[in-house]
């Protein structure tokens, strides 16, 4: 029995996702870039993947609440096979009951057996019919459970936004992170100009427009690969959201200066510096994966840049020889990621509450061992792509709390005009919902002169 190609792609990319834990955005383009499908299976292999992870609790729910078997004794193929089918079922409209509910079943049937198909069916079939629309929590008894479900997120971080924002932000927060945000790429200012480069993608058949805020942005309209674009090959633009471009905006390098980039892999905060500063100077590009750092070296050579330089080091750990070298510093630290939900969903199921105390104790030996590669008089920025105080401010605070030679530098004057009026001294947090782009929190903090 002949299954649908771009379904069986997704349902074998969503089990790499979700039984062996890759993430979703590695596990996609790993599968599309190793098998050729048209670009419209492509597509709908897209939208079924990132579908199913980012509403995978309402879409078990629902499935629990028609089906007479546990969800946990279901084999991961059946299960993922249910989740697909109810995601087209509930949230795909231009896709006929039949097809959703027939197509599962041949999966069933290829990966499981005449009984699964039987059951995929009869549970489908339920679904489809109106099943299990009752299982959302009633709002005026229990808002954080009824948000939790209506939006798909883990108890933990929609009672945490809840408890943060208040009920209103919270709620269209967590509905911006269900959104599909722009593919956004940032010009290769050594190479081409805004204009120039929309003008290129147009002439190879893509329609682009200026982004938001950032002036090398470019938002990309037309499905298409990347990597297939003779203008991507050579290399006058990066794929980037406006808001990773802002932490170099905002620390503002110059020609010739020494800038390090301390947790620099895949790279594209370090390609935006050296465009910044003209391809004269040097970044150190420092990352603890070695395997990433050919990333970093990749994407410098398709740029055309040559002023980066990599380095496998552990960033939490001082670097002797680096200490007061660098005339800047730019630490995108790890974190719980929450910023980036909308582009990564499958962080919401990857993170647990208690992962955030080890993640803010990294935090702080990295901006305590980076700030030491600053010189007197130079500049450091800390930047993360969560929405946590206690992963932002509250490590800044912290940080010059116990470091009286660095201080809050006003950031607003490197920050686009829209964005500036949300700045608070040193230091800008941009929410998906209110501002259209990538979650961030950036702060900008001056070493003294001696």
């Amino acid at each position: 029995m002949k299954c649908d190609i771009a379904r069986e792609a997704a349902l074998k990319i969503l089990y790499e996702i979700n039984e062996k834990g890759a993430y979703s955005n590695i596990a996609l383009n790993k599968y599309l870039s190793l098998h050729e499908l048209s670009e419209r299976d492509r597509a709908f292999t897209t939208e079924l993947v990132y579908g199913a992870v980012k509403w995978k609790l309402t879409l078990d729910r629902t499935v629990a609440a028609c089906s007479d078997i546990k969800m946990e004794r279901l084999s991961p193929w059946i299960k993922n096979i249910l989740r697909l089918g109810t995601y087209q079922l509930l949230y795909l409209t231009k896709v006929p009951p039949s097809a959703a509910v027939n197509e599962s079943v041949k999966l069933a049937g290829r990966y499981g057996h005449k009984a699964s198909a039987g059951y995929v069916n009869a549970v489908l079939r339920n679904i489809a019919g109106g099943g299990g629309r009752d299982i959302i929590p009633d709002r005026t008894g229990d808002p954080v459970g009824y948000l939790s479900v209506r939006y798909s997120y883990p108890k933990w971080i929609t009672e945490k936004f809840t408890e943060l924002f208040g009920e209103e932000f919270a709620e269209s927060l967590l509905e911006a992170g269900n959104g599909v945000p722009d593919l956004t790429v940032r010009v290769n200012t050594l190479k081409t100009s805004t204009e120039g480069l929309i003008e290129t993608l147009k002439n190879e058949g893509v329609e682009a427009q200026p982004g938001r805020y950032v002036s090398e942005a470019v938002i990309i309209k037309s499905q298409v690969s990347v990597a297939g674009l003779e203008a991507f090959r050579n290399g006058l633009f990066q794929v980037q959201d406006e808001s990773s471009m802002l932490p170099a905006a905002v620390l503002a390098p110059q020609p010739g200066e020494k800038v390090l980039d301390a947790c620099s892999a895949p790279g594209g905060k370090a390609t935006h510096m050296a465009q910044m500063m003209k391809n004269r100077g040097l970044i150190t590009a420092m990352d603890i994966h070695g395997h990433k750092l050919k990333l970093i070296e990749d994407a410098a050579g398709r740029l055309g840049i040559d002023i980066i330089s990599t380095e496998l080091h552990d960033a939490s750990v001082p670097v002797p020889r680096h200490e007061g070298a660098y005339d800047r510093a730019l630490l995108d630290a790890p974190c719980s990621g929450l910023g980036i939900i909308r582009r990564k969903p499958d962080i919401k199921w990857a993170r647990e509450s208690r992962d955030i105390g080890s993640i803010t104790a990294l935090q702080r030996r990295l901006i305590d061992s980076v700030s030491k590669a600053v010189r007197p008089g130079g500049v450091m920025v800390y930047s993360t792509c969560t929405l946590l105080p206690e992963e932002n401010e509250r490590i800044v605070r912290d940080f010059l709390n116990n470091n009286d030679e660095f201080y809050e530098d006003d950031i607003a004057a490197f920050l686009p005009h829209e964005l500036s009026k949300h700045a608070r001294g040193g230091m800008l947090q941009v929410y998906p919902n209110r501002d259209g782009i990538d979650g961030f929190f950036i702060a900008r903090l001056a070493r003294k002169e001696k």
